[in-house]
């Protein structure tokens, strides 16, 4: 039997992930993301999809960042009522992720119709908590590394991926085809992640390209870490990182141990102001088997912060001039507390902003990256005067170099590889290098577009 696969998200852009896997009687989605950035992207998110929910047999999540699991709450109110298939640990990261998303945008346009700097009269949220609430009760966890039953008599199988806690590479084999979804690999030999597992075959697949055309660098991102922070406080200044809170900022928590261990940074304080983030390092520490960490060195990584939980404590921490580090999301700075701390510090040389990864185009954080003098935060142009660095070597995202490593691992080339998830000029950059370094067939989808699996 022919199957088609729709690409409904992540097709030009590295946010948004959908894939829509068909026969004639079944359907099942593979990621159920948010687009973020430039705003044409976003708006993606309030137009209807070209498929019913209702029809929808099961949703496959390969890990919980908003850009794969944030519309899911939209999915469900819009009639899905089908499993939702992942990790354990994904599972409980969607259960901070994704209400906290409901809350954030009830919140945003709250703070808009009553500063009266929205179009919309009023605005309002994409979806509610409530919405995200009522979607978690979808979400059933399957085990790594077994086969799974899906509708239709086929199997789901996930492999580790690294990249977060919980992260899968999602194989499908449906109808006498094997379909393989690379979701966001993670770095080899991180010191935190395990790394992607490998892959013997696929009749298809879909691979990101995030780093497409990229290569890490190769410098010791705890020493950077140190400099940046220790030459900051000298000048009396604060180090302001925007980091997701499932992920980076555990990764960060983790260095700054590291580094107080070996007599570092002693006497400047770290500040993680962001519930999600304190709770999901809280559920880091809940799964050993999907990282590298013991438990003392898990359990030292989340003491080294300060725990931010209440608005009134984030103010506080505004109002306090001595130097210090704040953690806090989102990473991109698309939303959450750290447009408060941006406002706040980016008007003054002294401090420092400090981005860990990639961000993606039409993002404040993007802007920032790229040199911006200003930024509007909540209706209001800020300046950046602040000193702007990036740490990209800190992403969870494998690196060009990294992606064609694990694409090494197969035994045989597939019939189609699908570069998604990716910037149109890392994707192409990296079918160009899949064409030319191994020789496979390999195409980079247009947003929309099906293709047939014969």
């Amino acid at each position: 039997m022919d199957l088609v696969l729709s690409f409904l998200g992540a097709a030009g852009t590295v946010t948004g992930s959908k894939y829509l896997v068909e026969s004639s009687e079944h359907e099942i989605l593979v990621d159920c993301g948010l687009f973020q950035g430039f705003k044409a992207l976003r708006l993606r998110n309030w137009d209807r999809l070209p498929i019913d929910p209702r029809n929808v047999d099961a949703v496959v999540l390969t890990h919980a960042h908003l850009d794969h699991s944030g519309y899911l709450p939209l999915f469900v109110r819009q009639g899905f009522a089908g499993p939702v298939l992942c990790s354990a640990a994904t599972v409980d990261l969607c259960g901070i992720l994704l209400p906290d998303s409901g809350h954030l945008q009830e919140k945003d346009a709250e703070y808009a119709n009553r500063h009266g700097f929205s179009k919309h009269k009023p605005a309002l949220p994409l979806y509610t908590e409530k919405d995200a609430e009522a979607s978690l009760e979808r979400l059933a966890a399957i085990a790594f590394d077994h086969p799974h039953p899906t509708p239709g008599g086929g199997t789901l199988r996930l492999r580790r991926a690294g990249h977060i806690l919980g992260a899968a590479i999602a194989q499908l084999d449906w109808f006498g085809k094997t379909i393989v979804f690379s979701g966001d690999l993670g770095r080899y030999d991180d010191p935190l992640m395990v790394s992607p597992a490998s892959v013997d075959r696929a009749d298809y697949l879909v691979v990101e390209s995030t780093y497409g055309n990229r290569r890490h660098s190769s410098e010791n991102p705890q020493e950077l870490l140190a400099d940046i922070v220790e030459a900051t406080a000298k000048r009396g200044g604060t180090v302001v990182i925007p980091s997701f809170a499932v992920g980076r900022a555990q990764s960060l928590l983790f260095h700054f141990y590291r580094l107080r261990e070996g007599g570092r940074l002693r006497n400047i304080p770290i500040f993680l102001d962001s519930p999600m983030a304190v709770d999901a390092s809280e559920i880091f520490c809940a799964h050993f088997e999907d990282h590298r960490l013991d438990k003392q060195e898990c359990r030292g990584a989340c003491a080294v912060a300060h725990y931010v939980r209440t608005a009134e404590e984030s103010k506080a921490l505004m109002a306090n001039p001595m130097p210090k580090v704040i953690i806090s999301a989102s990473g991109m700075a698309t939303g959450g507390r750290i447009l408060h701390h941006l406002k706040h510090y980016a008007p003054y040389a002294k401090n420092t902003i400090l981005f860990t990864g990639f961000q993606a185009g039409g993002t404040r954080g993007a802007a920032i990256a790229a040199g911006a003098t200003e930024i509007k935060i909540h209706g209001d142009y800020v300046p950046i005067r602040a000193e702007v660095k990036n740490l990209e070597m800190l992403s969870g995202h494998a690196d060009a170099d990294e992606i064609l490593r694990w694409l090494r691992g197969f035994s045989a080339p597939p019939r189609m590889t699908f570069v998604t998830h990716g910037e149109p000029a890392a994707s192409d950059a990296l079918r160009h290098r899949i064409e030319e370094e191994l020789g496979w067939p390999c195409l980079v989808p247009d947003h929309g577009q099906r293709a047939q699996l014969s």
